[in-house]
C-alpha cells in the first residue's frame, strides 16, 4: 500500500474535531471469556473526546466543513430519539457556531434523557415527529422556515451517510494502518451504511485483504448492501481511484425484534465485554455488532490464525437513557 492512495481524500476540507488517533487495544480477557482461538483487537472510536465521541464525528469533520464552506449558518439533521448522530451533530454545530435543528422520530418524550438531553445541552432545537417516514419532510419544513428567517441551512442526511461523510472512515483505515494494524476481519455496527462504505473504500485504497463485516442494527442485508455499495463507489470517486472494492458483507440475523430493542445475545455480549474489559457498548448498535462477533467466534467460522478487529463506533450514552 502506498500512502499516496489516500491523498485525494486527505485534500478534502475538514473541521478538526478529532485531535489524535483513537486507541487500538487487544482484548485478552474478553478472548478468554468467550474461549476465542482468535486474536481480538478493538478500535476505540467510543473514546473520541469530542462531544461524547462515536463514529459520526469522523463523518461530520468532512460534511460540516463543506457546509461551512458553502456558507451555511444553520444545520438540520434527523434520527431517532436516542440518535448518536444527532448528538454528535449538535456538539459539532455548537463548536462551529451553527444553529442546529434536529428532527427526531418517536414522538415527544415526557422528559429528555441520554442523547436527547445532551442535544438540548449543546443548544440544538428539537422537532419531534411520529415515525421515520416523517423525518425527511420534517427537515424540509424546518429548512423552509429557516430560509424565511434569512438563514442558510444545510441539511445533513441520516447518519451523515453520504460519500463525503463515508470518506472519513476511509481515512480511518489509513489511521489504523499507521498504528501498525492490518486485521484479517473488521466487525462493526451498520445502519445507514456510511461507516461500512468508508471502511470498504479504505481497504480497497490500501489494497488490504481484510473482510469488513457489518452487523445490521435494523435494515435487511439486501437493503443495506445496495446502499453501501453505492456509497463505497462514491468514496473511491472522491479519492480519484479506480480500485475495485469488495461487495458489502452484512449480517442481519442480530436485529431481533427491531431497532433499539435489545436481544438476549446483545445483552450477553454487553455484559461479557463490560465485565472482562470495562468497556461499554450500547443496546442499539454496538451490543448487537458485538453479539455478531461472538457468534462468528463461537462457530469457529474464520481461519484459525485470524486477527479480528471490533470497531467500537460509540453510543454508550444510550445505555443510560
Amino acid at each position: 500500500m502506498t500512502s499516496s492512495a489516500f491523498d485525494g481524500l486527505r485534500a478534502l476540507p475538514r473541521v478538526p474535531l478529532i485531535d489524535a488517533p483513537t486507541p487500538v487495544a487487544r482484548l485478552q480477557r474478553f478472548e478468554r471469556a468467550i474461549d476465542s482461538p482468535y486474536r481480538i483487537l478493538i478500535k476505540r472510536d467510543d473514546a473520541i473526546p469530542f462531544g461524547f465521541g462515536g463514529n459520526k464525528v469522523r463523518k461530520l469533520e468532512l460534511v460540516l466543513a463543506k457546509a461551512v464552506a458553502d456558507g451555511a449558518d444553520a444545520v438540520i439533521t434527523c434520527g431517532g430519539l436516542q440518535s448518536n448522530h444527532c448528538r454528535a451533530t449538535a456538539a459539532a454545530a455548537a463548536r462551529l457556531g451553527l444553529e442546529c435543528h434536529l428532527v427526531l422520530s418517536g414522538g415527544q418524550p415526557l422528559a429528555t434523557t441520554g442523547n436527547t438531553r445532551l442535544d438540548e445541552i449543546f443548544g440544538a432545537r428539537l422537532h419531534f415527529v411520529g415515525g421515520r417516514e416523517e423525518r425527511a419532510p420534517g427537515m424540509e419544513r424546518v429548512a423552509e422556515d429557516l430560509r424565511e428567517r434569512g438563514l442558510r441551512p444545510s441539511i445533513v442526511p441520516l447518519g451523515a451517510s453520504t460519500a463525503l461523510g463515508a470518506a472519513g472512515f476511509a481515512l480511518a483505515v489509513a489511521e489504523l494502518i499507521d498504528q501498525g494494524q492490518q486485521p484479517d476481519v473488521i466487525v462493526h455496527a451498520s445502519s445507514s451504511g456510511g461507516t461500512q462504505a468508508g471502511l470498504l473504500a479504505g481497504v480497497a485504497l490500501a489494497e488490504l485483504q481484510s473482510r469488513v463485516i457489518g452487523v445490521s442494527a435494523d435494515e435487511s442485508a439486501p437493503a443495506l448492501q445496495g446502499i453501501i455499495d453505492g456509497l463505497t463507489k462514491g468514496v473511491l470517486d472522491l479519492a480519484g481511484s479506480i480500485a475495485a472494492h469488495r461487495p458489502a458483507e452484512v449480517l442481519d440475523a442480530f436485529v431481533g425484534n427491531g431497532y433499539g430493542i435489545p436481544t438476549d445475545a446483545s445483552r450477553d455480549a454487553l455484559s461479557l465485554l463490560a465485565r472482562s474489559e470495562a468497556i461499554v457498548v450500547d443496546h442499539t448498535y454496538t451490543a448487537k455488532a458485538l453479539a455478531g462477533l461472538v457468534s462468528l467466534i463461537r462457530r469457529r467460522s474464520l481461519p484459525q490464525d485470524s486477527t479480528i478487529l471490533f470497531w467500537h463506533t460509540g453510543g454508550q450514552v444510550g445505555v443510560l437513557a
